[in-house]
């Protein structure tokens, strides 16, 4: 089988990163270290201020930061092939090296769909001439997503599929999925879903409630989601499948992946920022940026992705980055298509709604933001000597306006625009190399063999 992720080439970097306090749950570290990087492999790790940097190497002074395991986004939109116009390769992953990450999944729901090996295959090569950082990708479950015909899972697993999806759109058909759970066993890689009821969600543009009768929009009722997360759930377990949920929303689908747990069915789920952080309170002004789906929902339900993510019902944190046109996202909200960004906000917009007020454990959410590799069978970033450098440089008490010196993404529909975060990555190695550092960040070259302090 082709190997799952593609890695651009990229210098392998010599880097020392003097005095932060690195944090990895993993690995049992959370105090202030050096760490030194060679040749893109974590070499040293030492008590602060104890290790020199060869000559040649840069030196990142880390006091006041915290040094945690870069992120994985096992959910995310790149747009290409096809939609260049709202994002590409290079326009996503730059952003995603922006927010701290260093591995991201893309989804299949491109022009053309991602449902053959041909177009997997010219992808792939795409993403090792463009992308930032390493990239992996999901395949459609069904040709052209359209719910009545397979794809050739195993020939497309050879190619290089993580897993398959056909994300944006539900598997409807519960006899297509339970054919595709079969196949699975046989091909292996995990089967994203997302878990909608058409002839529930109808033509709904927000969440169904209070909020949407105020303002007179057709609202998507949180059944619509639950009761498809139960169904697959169920023939999941009847044939032994592997599924993952994407972006739950609400109590119903927590309790229903709980149940499907303690059941012994092999499911995994994901929430994403924004339906961690924000309610469809946040939907009076008709902001067309906080349109998605699912759509934002109750304080209850948030609550409830909040314990489900602390209880680790919910296994890790996506974002579901979902560019789009400004001229597509600038007309009235029921006229909008779904979907926010979320690669740089992902990170501050929790630490700062959940982390900050004591929700959380800044431990549990970098554990739940790196945890979507293992989900897909993917390695998981870890700070620990012999490990690749996939590494993140935070600055928790950098404050920051979203979108005021505008966004790497090539989109800017982000739901949490206009909002004052607190929490900036400043540099993000991946796979061994530096993707991503703020201009402000003070480096210092060594320029002998004998490390000194500057």
């Amino acid at each position: 089988m082709s190997e799952l992720i593609v890695t651009p080439a990229g210098k392998p970097v010599d880097l020392l990163v003097r005095q932060a306090h690195v944090l990895d749950p993993r690995a049992v570290l959370d105090g202030p270290a050096d760490v030194l990087v060679r040749g893109g492999t974590i070499a040293e790790i030492g008590a602060p201020g104890s290790l020199a940097a060869p000559g040649g190497a840069e030196t990142v002074e880390g006091a006041g930061r915290h040094l945690v395991p870069a992120f994985v986004d096992p959910h995310v939109h790149l747009r290409t092939p096809g939609q260049e116009h709202k994002e590409d390769l290079e326009t996503g992953t730059r952003a995603a090296a922006a927010g701290g990450f260093c591995l991201v999944v893309g989804m299949p729901n491109t022009d053309p769909v991602v449902d053959s090996a041909p177009v997997l295959q010219s992808l792939r090569e795409t993403a090792l001439r463009d992308a930032r950082i390493p990239v992996a990708f999901m395949a459609a479950i069904t040709r052209g997503l359209d719910g009545t015909e397979l794809t050739e899972m195993a020939e497309l697993r050879r190619h290089g599929a993580v897993g398959f999806t056909d994300d944006g759109r539900p598997v409807t058909s519960a006899g297509m999925l339970r054919l595709a759970l079969q196949y699975q066993r046989l091909c292996g890689g995990v089967l994203a879903l997302h878990e909608e009821d058409p002839t529930l969600s109808r033509d709904g543009a927000m969440h169904e409630g209070e909020v949407s009768a105020l303002l007179g929009v057709a609202g998507i009722p949180s059944v619509s989601e639950s009761t498809m997360i139960a169904r697959d759930a169920a023939l999941a377990g009847y044939e032994d499948g592997r599924v993952h949920m994407q972006h739950l929303s609400c109590v119903a689908s927590v309790e229903a992946v709980a149940a499907a747990k303690a059941a012994g069915v092999r499911v995994t789920c994901e929430a994403s920022p924004h339906h961690l952080c924000l309610t469809h309170e946040d939907v009076r002004g008709l902001d067309s940026r906080m349109k998605m789906n699912p759509p934002l929902r109750t304080e209850r339900d948030r609550q409830a992705l909040i314990d489900g993510l602390r209880s680790g019902v919910i296994d890790c944190i996506a974002t579901d980055h979902a560019p789009h046109a400004r001229d597509e996202k600038e007309v009235p909200f029921e006229q909008a298509p779904m979907g926010t960004t979320g690669l740089e906000t992902a990170f501050a917009a929790v630490h700062t709604e959940l982390v900050l007020p004591g929700v959380l454990p800044l431990g549990l959410v970098v554990e739940r933001m790196t945890s979507g590799a293992g989900l897909l069978d993917l390695p998981t970033p870890k700070i620990e000597v012999g490990a690749p450098a996939n590494l993140t440089l935070v600055d928790l008490a950098a404050e920051w306006e979203v979108g005021e010196n505008g966004y790497e993404s090539r989109s800017a529909n982000c739901c949490f625009a206009g909002r004052t975060l607190t929490g900036k990555v400043g540099l993000t190695v991946a796979a061994g190399a530096v993707a991503f550092r703020m201009r402000s960040l003070e480096v210092v070259r060594e320029t002998s063999s004998v490390g000194h302090h500057s």
